[in-house]
């Protein structure tokens, strides 16, 4: 048994969104110990790198000192964990502290596997090849978008889940927009490469999503992905046919396969069932299903949802309402219904606001906005309205 270096009522793993956003609702819960284990100086607002992509906001809007936004009284333990001990119900961090936990709370967010595709890594923010899935690379998409007059234009999304599925789409309307405003669309061959069978997991959205596609002429390779790259040249394979074709291109915006921290695994947190790692909580506690004492929550977990900030501001009340149940012997009542959001922006002034939850349903939150449409003038939702809920609310435990 590991002897801990430091103990805390309950710890925490990783300031993204997930933790941060716990962390504010356990001290409001009035919990006192509470410690999050985080390398980071700076926290990012991922979303709007899609924005900066694409020519509508600064990458500097995204970021601010994780001293800023860690909650009051929380000790901030500035390491990065190399494994779970859940017999012993320890972490050990990577410089070899020890620290013990009656209750954790695992949130790291997600790893990249650039390597995956060959050839990937080597060309990766080289001129032609971006990718809005990093801070320091999102500006070089608007750069690439900019100097795209003709040829060939290649937005990738990679098989598994990963974070905000809708992403890759949407570098690809509002880059398609811009040339369209430029009167280069028609000269750029513009090519998406999706994994799934349709545009969306929700039909509604999916219909709605065809026609934006077909508006910017856009050739959709379903039921595909990218099997290896050159610095002008990819190989484009479809699972269903088992064919495979070559692309010259001349922009590619590539997304990285995606999956769990490799130490989940390693811990024996992961579900067996997922491929990528995921860690095992039950769909609706949130709980370890073989743990009692730990919880999940966001892109790390197996819940069979899309995973996004929406998903986690709706999962963490749910969290922390059983978390604080189990330190008190009761039963856990809160459950977490799957909801998640995806606002796909479809132009440089249109977006759809898509709101679902495990039944993969329309679940709409504006009654008085046909969510099902684009709608107009909305992207300021987007740029501002979204960014200021996370900042003020959601991460101060309010929303």
């Amino acid at each position: 048994m590991l002897k801990p270096d430091q103990r805390h009522q309950v710890v925490i793993i990783g300031g993204g969104t997930g933790g941060i956003t716990v962390a504010a609702r356990l001290k409001r819960a009035g919990l006192a110990d509470v410690a999050l284990i985080e390398p980071g100086e700076t926290h990012y607002y991922q979303p709007l790198w899609t924005l900066v992509g694409g020519g509508r906001a600064s990458a500097a809007e995204s970021g601010r000192p994780m001293s800023s936004v860690i909650p009051k009284g929380v000790t901030w333990i500035k390491d990065k964990v190399a494994r779970v001990n859940p017999e012993d119900r320890t972490v050990t961090t990577e410089s070899g502290k020890v620290v013990g936990y009656d209750r954790l709370v695992v949130s790291p967010g997600i790893s990249y596997f650039w390597e995956k595709i060959p050839g990937l890594s080597e060309n990766l923010g080289k001129g032609t090849v971006s990718s809005n899935y990093l801070y320091d690379l999102a500006p070089l998409t608007w750069a690439n978008v900019q100097r795209t007059k003709g040829g060939t234009a290649v937005f990738h999304q990679p098989m598994g889940p990963i974070k905000c599925a809708g992403a890759p789409q949407k570098i690809a309307y509002l880059a398609c927009d811009y040339w369209r405003e430029q009167g280069d669309l028609t000269n750029i061959r513009t090519i998406m490469v999706l994994p799934t069978p349709s545009m969306f997991g929700v039909k509604v959205w999916s219909d709605e999503l065809v026609k934006v596609a077909a508006r910017y002429g856009i050739e959709v390779r379903f039921n595909s992905q990218v099997t290896s790259m050159t610095d002008t040249t990819m190989e484009i394979k479809n699972n269903e046919t088992g064919e495979t074709e070559t692309i010259e291109y001349d922009f590619a915006h590539m997304t990285p396969p995606q999956g769990a921290p490799a130490w989940i695994k390693d811990s024996g947190l992961e579900d067996p069932e997922s491929p990528f790692g995921y860690m095992s909580v039950d769909k609706n506690t949130m709980q370890h299903t073989k743990y009692p004492e730990i919880f999940g929550l966001g892109d790390a977990t197996n819940t069979p949802n899309s995973k996004t900030g929406a998903a986690i501001r709706k999962q963490a009340p749910v969290l922390v309402t059983n978390l604080t149940a189990s330190l008190a012997g009761q039963s856990l009542k809160g459950s977490y219904d799957g909801y998640a959001s995806c606002p796909i922006t479809t132009s440089r002034n249109k977006l759809l606001l898509c709101e679902f939850d495990y039944t993969m349903e329309p679940k709409p939150s504006l009654p008085l906005i046909n969510t099902k449409k684009e709608i107009k003038e909305f992207n300021h939702f987007k740029k501002t309205g979204l960014p200021a809920l996370y900042w003020n609310f959601m991460l101060k435990g309010r929303a």
